[in-house]
């Protein structure tokens, strides 16, 4: 039920802003504004201003319009021709289309910079042992290192404040094709050192856990502490109990909760036999020693072994904020970058040098705005900005049908001195439906596919 309303409610929220950006910028233009409508379908609620707009909130809520007196809908009264939208000169026809998307991305920078000046906790950028044979080990990162700043390539290095800002710069750094130097030292002001992480050699396709673990860097440090156990499950049958630390495993010291996660998995061969682990515990003070036998279970093609146990403690928490104006840059720069990293996205896709399956669609939106909105409202928040980024983005892509489509058609206008002609702007936009179902029924099944596993 959270899920549902949350996405909802984040739906709503982001038609309304982006059709509001439509309609300001139409009455800035003194275009008459026949109907603003959430939603699509039998009308639940409207309401009429003083303009003669009627508001309405419709039973599908999944998209929004605003419809303007034009010619090419409808009869024009004489009087009013010349306030129709079709007979507006170039630029404040571009502008009107243009607004709906520049109207989310104005959203995001606020969400952002209300986000970044609320404060967000954020794990400190401590990190946990490199997964095995990864950019990271390779590199002889240790576990329960700090890292104080990060460059990409030949850039000046930036200090970081949290493990997420760290994940971000690796994000973009691999998305780009470039190299990393990571400053890292054994505490915030202790004497660092310089390492390089070659992440122009992963050719890296997808943003998912897989490049993580590729890199090595996939969780702050943590203890390697049991938290909830399940009932019946191999921790329980063991003797585990919340908050017993794990020493060691088959006589290897454990250093934190990633190392401890890593052994955990490999418990089990390529047929799927499960191999029992000699734990060595502290619990109260007083050191036990008890046998783990990890449970089987399919991934992928192969197998791993779990315990139906949390792993791990609490990583160590920061609260990130800054003042009113810092905040208010941080939200420009943030959404300046998230536009930059989805229309590199895109173009990457397109291409061929990212995976279609970074492409996501309603289902997937509304497990995140469910999963973000249980966390709290600035997780929920930071979401919305993110999908208002995306919105806004999307909208601007030069495809008919879409915003982006439509000032494609304005910039051949202003180039050929003449609109476009019927009969394309017919070929053109059927040619964009067929692009946006085949867009949505990829972004459906790549839902299907993450959910189902």
């Amino acid at each position: 039920m959270v899920t549902v309303l949350s996405f909802l409610v984040a739906i709503a929220i982001l038609i309304a802003v982006h059709e509001w950006g439509h309609y300001r910028m139409a009455v800035a233009c003194g275009v008459p504004v026949l109907r603003f409508s959430i939603g699509f379908g039998r009308p639940l609620w409207t309401w009429r201003n003083r303009r003669g707009t009627e508001f309405v909130v419709a039973a599908l809520p999944l998209g929004g319009y605003v419809r303007m007196l034009d010619g090419r809908e409808g009869p024009v009264p004489d009087g009013q021709r010349h306030l129709a939208f079709d007979a507006q000169p170039l630029r404040r026809r571009a502008a009107i289309v243009a607004a709906g998307p520049a109207a989310n991305l104005l959203l995001a920078v606020l969400l952002y910079a209300l986000v970044a000046w609320w404060g967000v906790p954020q794990a400190l950028p401590v990190l946990a042992s490199p997964t095995p044979d990864s950019l990271a080990e390779r590199a002889g990162i240790r576990s329960g290192e700090w890292v104080t700043a990060v460059a990409p390539a030949q850039d000046e290095p930036r200090m970081l404040r949290s493990f997420d800002e760290l994940r971000w710069h690796l994000t973009r750094a691999a998305l780009d094709g470039q190299d990393v130097r990571l400053w890292l030292a054994d505490a915030p002001q202790a004497p660092g050192r310089e390492v390089a992480l070659p992440l122009s050699a992963l050719e890296a396709r997808d943003v998912d856990a897989r490049l993580f673990e590729r890199i090595g860097i996939v969780a702050p440090w943590s203890a390697p502490q049991v938290g909830e156990v399940l009932p019946d499950s191999p921790a329980a049958l063991a003797g585990l109990q919340p908050g017993d630390r794990v020493l060691a495993v088959d006589g290897e010291p454990m250093t934190d909760a990633q190392q401890l996660r890593a052994r955990i998995r490999v418990a089990v061969d390529d047929a799927g036999r499960a191999r029992a682990q000699r734990w060595r515990i502290e619990r109260d003070g007083q050191p036990l020693e008890v046998v783990v036998t990890p449970r089987a279970e399919r991934q992928g093609e192969g197998w791993v072994g779990r315990i139906g146990a949390m792993i791990g403690a609490a990583p160590a928490m920061t609260t990130v904020s800054l003042g009113p104006l810092d905040a208010l840059a941080e939200g420009v720069r943030r959404t300046w970058e998230v536009s930059a990293l989805s229309l590199q996205m895109f173009g990457k896709m397109l291409i061929g040098e990212a995976s279609l399956r970074n492409l996501s669609g309603p289902l997937t939106i509304a497990d995140y705005a469910g999963r973000s909105a249980s966390l709290g409202l600035v997780p929920f928040l930071t979401f919305l900005a993110l999908v208002s980024v995306s919105l806004g983005v999307l909208n601007l892509l030069p495809l008919p049908v879409l915003d982006g489509g439509h000032l494609m058609y304005y910039l051949w206008e202003a180039v050929a001195g003449r609109p476009l002609s019927e009969v394309w702007m017919e070929r053109l936009q059927r040619g964009g439906v067929a692009i946006l179902v085949a867009l949505m029924s990829l972004a459906i099944f790549n839902d299907l596919a993450r959910l189902l596993g």
